[in-house]
């Protein structure tokens, strides 16, 4: 991806205190909608054992776009995971408004989840047999609440598909298949949207039509969006970039830019 992203002044410095993620002690401001705090996540035992996470807190308000960054194991899909109620911390906490999701039953947590959150997946995750439509509508079916038609249709018509309802993946470009899993997440309207990688399977003019779907949503829905990406370029489509390595939360840039986010990268000792 060349060309840069909406154009946005950005501060002198190129890096910006690492403090403003927000801590455990900093409190929540009425348009929080998600947070992390002092989050630390373990897979294996052992000699075997990683560490994904090591304490890292952040907050998310609502309308904004976060973009988060790092190495490969880093722990910035772990940490996509458990703001997402996917996966469980260790230790620390994940909010979103006042609830504290950690402590919820496993049934109670998938159905907040299915209200709040929207996940949009590198690899599409479409069922090849059905159409863009009945894709669209499937997580409601299996929850037992099947969106309206109209609905449907509102969701496909706001991703640039209207009239493409009875395509089946096999016909759509890549482009148009992420774009029906985004209406797919944004159907039921969650009040977080996150994205893992969204453009890792495109090529670069379909990555920044995927990436403007994105921000438009931020900048006249009021979505919150959170995107793992390892692109400077997808990254400086977001309000700010939460950098992490090692498992650690190490830089925060507000209005970033490729070239900011490259150099940012760069000092962490984390390039590309």
């Amino acid at each position: 991806m060349d060309n840069a992203p909406n154009e946005r002044a950005a501060p002198a410095d190129p890096a910006e205190p690492v403090g403003t993620a927000g801590t455990a002690d900093t409190p929540d401001t009425p348009d929080t909608v998600a947070r992390a705090d002092g989050l630390h996540r373990q897979y294996g035992r052992g000699n075997r054992a990683v560490a994904a996470l090591r304490g890292v807190s952040a907050r998310f308000a609502a309308g904004t776009f976060t973009a988060v960054m790092g190495p490969s194991g880093s722990g910035k899909t772990t940490l996509l995971h458990c703001l997402a109620g996917m996966d469980r911390p260790d230790r620390g906490t994940v909010w979103w408004g006042d609830t504290e999701i950690g402590t919820l039953p496993e049934r109670r947590l998938a159905r907040l989840r299915r209200e709040n959150v929207g996940f949009v997946f590198q690899g599409f995750n479409l069922m090849p047999a059905m159409t863009a439509a009945q894709n669209v509508e499937l997580p409601g079916r299996l929850a037992g609440h099947r969106p309206e038609r109209h609905q449907v249709r509102e969701a496909l018509a706001r991703v640039g598909l209207a009239g493409c309802e009875r395509q089946r993946p096999a016909t759509l470009s890549g482009g148009q298949q992420q774009r029906v899993a985004i209406a797919r997440a944004l159907v039921a309207r969650p009040r977080v949207l996150f994205a893992d990688e969204p453009t890792g399977a495109l090529d670069r003019a379909t990555g920044q039509d995927v990436l403007t779907l994105l921000r438009r949503g931020v900048d006249h829905d009021g979505q919150t969006c959170v995107m793992v990406t390892h692109d400077p370029t997808a990254a400086a489509y977001a309000d700010r970039v939460l950098l992490l390595a090692d498992g650690r939360l190490v830089d925060e840039l507000h209005h970033p830019t490729p070239d900011r986010v490259a150099h940012a990268l760069t000092l962490a000792g984390t390039p590309g």
